[in-house]
């Protein structure tokens, strides 16, 4: 049983449900969503950051400004991680993540560090009786995942995902269209996100981690950076999809697959989906390079037209209402002017809610799972056509045709010899949403 509920402090109550497509009428905020502050709650959940890099900053700063929360501690291997947290008010900071969890008594975890590292944070967090909130990938294969979720369910802890993807405004209102048949049965549908991959936005200011670079510590490319993420939304539309047929190569000299491109097909609307995803596009830290479109019998609906035309412009708007409500005593939007980020904030508030109510999480540890079944059955098609095929962390061929690390042609078709890489650092970033 987790921390939580051996303490008596999760709500009985039947939980209010939020419908899927939820979100104001204009595109560009929330709605009544991010009114919501954990008004369920008795007690305030005790939280911890496991990683404080890119994303686990994100995390801190959503529970800083999340009702009912309070962030009793933090971990990170590297000391600039560990002041930035310090610097946000949190007073206990360890450089261990198991250290943290021996000495702390948190009720529930984010666990934003290297894909290599979310299954020994998750079995670490069973053992202290915490939920979890792990970045994606939720791990490195299907396997992995398994072992992560009979590990949770043998210690009664309930663990969840931050695939964000679907928080985001744009998709609540292709949501609506497609649950409202506005746009009628959609034989096709396409989505893609790009962005610049390892590398931080431009201009770049600090060395890409050497984790970021290894296959072994990711578990692939940009599959499981974003095309996870494309998944988890596609099957929240659609219901569950099978893979057609896949294609993955690379636009620059990385160890593993930066663009990939999927084929499928939705089991109960018949609804065929082009997916790509890649990682070979500076993207600046204001935009999102993200579209979905549907192409219904009796119209078309497009995220594009769902999102504020000029960025900028949206965050001065925000600010500014932000100022009107702090005025008027009410409570800022958090991440309102950042747009994009919101999605991680509401993507650990719900989270937080569930674990509070004691029920399930809207996107639990099942669908890290599933995601990756779809990832890997993406791999398996892509090795039947030119380009890259997924890892084999053994790094010998093996039954199932899985390539290992040495076996990543460069764009030439040479083979780099990857052997004397140092092995992945323990940093805390979890990676791009």
């Amino acid at each position: 049983m987790s921390r939580l509920h051996a303490a008596g402090r999760g709500n009985d109550d039947e939980a209010t449900a939020e419908p899927d497509g939820y979100g104001d009428r204009d595109g560009y905020g929330y709605g009544d969503r991010d009114d919501h502050r954990h008004s369920d709650r008795d007690d305030a959940v005790d939280l911890a950051i496991l990683g404080v890099g890119r994303i686990g900053r994100v995390h801190l700063e959503s529970a800083r400004v999340t009702d009912g929360v309070r962030t009793v501690a933090a971990a990170d291997a590297v000391a600039a991680n560990r002041d930035r947290a310090r610097e946000a008010g949190v007073d206990a900071v360890y450089d261990d993540y198991r250290t943290l969890l021996s000495t702390e008594s948190p009720d529930a975890v984010v666990v934003a560090l290297p894909p290599s590292l979310h299954a020994p944070a998750v079995r670490a967090a069973a053992d202290a009786g915490c939920d979890a909130f792990v970045e994606k990938p939720f791990a490195r294969s299907v396997s992995e995942g398994r072992e992560m979720l009979a590990v949770a369910d043998d210690a009664g802890i309930r663990l969840g995902v931050d695939h964000t993807i679907r928080y985001l405004p744009e998709v609540d209102r292709v949501a609506e269209a497609l649950r409202e048949g506005r746009v009628g049965h959609v034989p096709f549908a396409s989505v893609s996100r790009v962005n610049c991959g390892p590398f931080a936005p431009p201009p770049p200011t600090e060395r890409v981690a050497d984790w970021a670079l290894d296959p072994e510590a990711t578990g692939g490319g940009v599959l499981l950076d974003l095309g996870l993420h494309l998944f988890d939304v596609l099957e929240h539309l659609f219901g569950e999809l099978t893979v057609i047929a896949a294609e993955t190569d690379r636009q620059l000299s990385l160890p593993f697959e930066d663009a990939a491109t999927v084929l499928l097909r939705a089991e109960e609307s018949g609804t065929v989906v082009s997916m790509h995803c890649g990682g070979y596009q500076w993207e600046a830290a204001a935009e999102m390079n993200f579209r979905l479109r549907l192409e219904g019998v009796a119209g078309t609906v497009d995220s594009v037209d769902y999102r504020p035309k000029n960025l900028h412009a949206h965050a001065a708007k925000s600010v500014a209402g932000n100022v009107a409500r702090a005025v008027g005593g009410g409570d800022a939007a958090p991440f309102a002017p950042t747009y994009y980020l919101r999605a991680h904030y509401r993507a650990l508030a719900d989270f937080l809610d569930a674990v509070a109510a004691d029920r399930d999480p809207p996107v639990g540890g099942e669908r890290g799972v599933r995601t990756l079944e779809l990832a890997e059955a993406a791999y398996a098609a892509a090795e039947n056509e030119p380009g890259i095929g997924p890892i084999d962390r053994d790094g010998d061929d093996d039954h199932d045709g899985h390539r290992g690390r040495d076996d990543y042609p460069d764009r030439d078709g040479h083979h780099d010899d990857h052997s004397d890489r140092d092995a992945p650092a323990r940093t805390a970033d979890g990676g791009e949403p």
